[in-house]
């Protein structure tokens, strides 16, 4: 079963001065255990892509799944988890208890919360800083805790909203790294959006591109990079081939980067 099905997604949204329509005719597939990012310029409708999936607002037309239900079904049943850009930790409780926030609010008891959050932090590497508060913590490690918070309940699915926007390049390119190791530890699927081109590739199995409001998808960029994703790739030719082959779709001209597996 698909982790996301979209077929002829639409969203408007009403303003004083009119319509606006934000999304226009999606139809995307996102496989079990898939990293799909979403790239496009700002305004195309990526994070409300995104929202829609999440069931933190609803299509105006067409058919959206989250392993076969619907997203509200899909948000009942804890199947996916959410990063965001700001970590949005709460500064009163510890490491710890930020990552146990989302099973103590569905009534997980108190051992269990425990030692499902030893386990998130052990696979993001905080183990040391389980007792610290959000603020003695830096930039990173405070998204390695909402990326811990977010698979607190076991999902079958990531939905994350440029979670290291706001990190500085150095930082940003070792969160990434963490990302697709705790990934692949994890198995979920991910919806990823960015802005950044290298971050789509290096992360991804596949990029979809995005046109100007209203959004649609202009392109879909395979990433056939291979799972090992260590710092050494992107020093590679094939990821400045990648690279290319996105930036040319997200410019609107064609795809000529060699080395691109595009079937």
């Amino acid at each position: 079963m698909s982790a996301v099905e979209a077929r002829g997604i639409g969203k408007v949204f009403a303003s004083r001065s009119g319509d606006v329509s934000a999304l226009e005719g999606i139809d995307l597939t996102v496989a079990a255990g898939e990293f799909v990012s979403l790239i496009g310029p700002s305004g195309c409708g990526k994070s409300t892509l995104l929202r829609l999936i999440a069931d933190l607002d609803v299509p105006t037309s067409g058919e959206l799944t989250v392993f076969g239900k619907t997203p509200q079904q899909a948000r009942e049943a804890q199947d996916y988890g959410i990063a965001f850009q700001q970590a949005g930790l709460l500064p009163w409780r510890t490491v710890t208890a930020n990552v146990e926030l989302p099973l103590e609010l569905h009534g997980i008891g108190k051992a269990e919360r425990a030692t499902r959050a030893a386990e998130l932090l052990s696979l993001v590497g905080l183990d040391e800083f389980a007792g610290h508060f959000p603020h003695q913590l830096s930039g990173g490690m405070q998204q390695r805790v909402a990326i811990a918070r977010s698979l607190a309940e076991r999902p079958s699915l990531l939905l994350m909203d440029e979670p290291f926007g706001a990190l500085d390049e150095m930082t940003r390119e070792r969160m990434q790294t963490e990302l697709v190791r705790i990934c692949a530890e994890s198995g979920a699927a991910v919806v990823f959006v960015t802005h950044s081109i290298p971050e789509a590739v290096f992360l991804s199995q596949r990029v979809v591109v995005m046109s100007p409001r209203p959004g649609r998808i202009s392109a879909v960029i395979p990433v056939n990079l291979g799972d090992e994703r260590g710092e050494g790739l992107r020093e590679d030719a094939s990821f400045f081939a990648a690279v290319t082959a996105v930036r040319e779709a997200l410019h609107g001209t064609p795809v000529t980067a060699r080395g691109v597996d595009l079937r």
